[in-house]
């Protein structure tokens, strides 16, 4: 019950706060304009708010629940507050890449530093001296978390889609944090599956705000987070290892597919262009919604897997898991080859 209350007052608060932030957006030139890059093919002036919604409904619901009193989740909280403001500074104007990673980086070093860190290599028997595992859990910690956070920056190409995957992926987190036994975190996902329900509302086509580097950065770190509390409840760690890497598929996916196709063509990587995953199923003869809804379809795939291969023995998990991770390499070698970057 606490859960199904969690969402229905994220998505309600989201949707009034909607036309406020909307306001405060424009009054502070957080507006994405028809043109400024070759990849912006919106019509109209459109304000860069789910940022904002995100701001404000969670300050709302984390201020007067209990999730205030959660120590765990301090660095979670300030964590975000950090990569909220990098990415108004970046919505309202623009900053360079090396600035967004200080954002990030700053941000994962807090949650680092609260003792929120990837664990895995202490239950892999590895004949290594705990402060260089320990050295290993930050930096394979900061990779993850500032990688996520950019991966959702990223694949957010198209109106609904970070709102959308979000959905899927925060419904399966509130689902395995429920079997696990963590009812705050669970409560904490529920929050993001109303907040993006919310989002959806208003960015779905045709969008009347944009998620912004703001918002789509902080769904990002929110989940990349989340992943690493998330322990599941009495499992082989051989089998479970990969569960985040699987449901956060999408967005890394989309990822590699752009580093890869930059690289290869000599582009500067921080420079946008059209060679996400939505691009190439358009040019593949999909319509945009049609190429949201395979994404997000595939999304979904994803984490049904994720949570259907924890259950077997190490090995058969670990071996269907590269078979994914071969498929999906097989999928970026033809997307290279058989589709053209504008």
């Amino acid at each position: 019950m606490k859960i199904l209350i969690f969402v229905f007052l994220a998505f309600a608060l989201s949707v009034f706060v909607g036309p406020l932030a909307i306001t405060l957006a424009k009054r502070l030139g957080a507006i994405d304009m028809p043109g400024s890059a070759t990849h912006k093919k919106h019509n109209n002036p459109t304000p860069l708010a789910g940022g904002l919604v995100l701001f404000l409904v969670l300050s709302i619901l984390i201020f007067f629940s209990g999730l205030k009193n959660e120590s765990s989740l301090l660095a979670l909280f300030a964590g975000s507050g950090i990569i909220f403001f990098f990415g108004m500074l970046d919505d309202i104007y623009g900053l360079s890449a090396p600035k967004k990673f200080l954002g990030q980086f700053l941000a994962a070093t807090i949650l680092a530093y609260s003792g929120t860190t990837i664990r895995f290599l202490e239950t892999a028997n590895l004949s290594l001296e705990l402060p260089v595992i320990v050295v290993i859990n930050w930096g394979l910690t900061l990779f993850w978390v500032v990688g996520i956070t950019n991966a959702f920056n990223l694949i957010d190409s198209m109106d609904g889609l970070v709102a959308g995957l979000t959905i899927i992926i925060a419904s399966f987190f509130t689902f395995a944090a429920l079997v696990a036994g963590q009812a705050t975190l669970a409560q904490l996902t529920a929050t993001l599956i109303g907040l993006s329900i919310g989002l959806y509302i208003y960015n779905k086509p045709p969008a009347r705000f944009f998620l912004g580097d703001s918002g789509s950065q902080v769904l990002g770190f929110f989940l990349a987070s989340i992943s690493i509390i998330y322990r599941p409840p009495d499992l082989n760690p051989g089998s479970t290892w990969f569960v985040p890497i699987l449901l956060l598929g999408i967005p890394i996916f989309d990822t590699s597919l752009v580093v890869i196709s930059r690289l290869r063509r000599h582009r500067p990587l921080f420079q946008a262009d059209r060679s996400h995953t939505y691009h190439r199923l358009v040019q593949r003869g999909l319509s945009s919604t049609q190429a949201v809804r395979t994404i997000q379809v595939v999304a979904l795939i994803l984490c049904l897997a994720a949570f259907s291969i924890m259950f077997l023995p190490p090995q058969i998990a670990n071996f269907l898991f590269s078979v994914i991770l071969f498929l999906g390499g097989l999928l970026i070698l033809f997307f290279e080859v058989s589709t053209r970057i504008e």
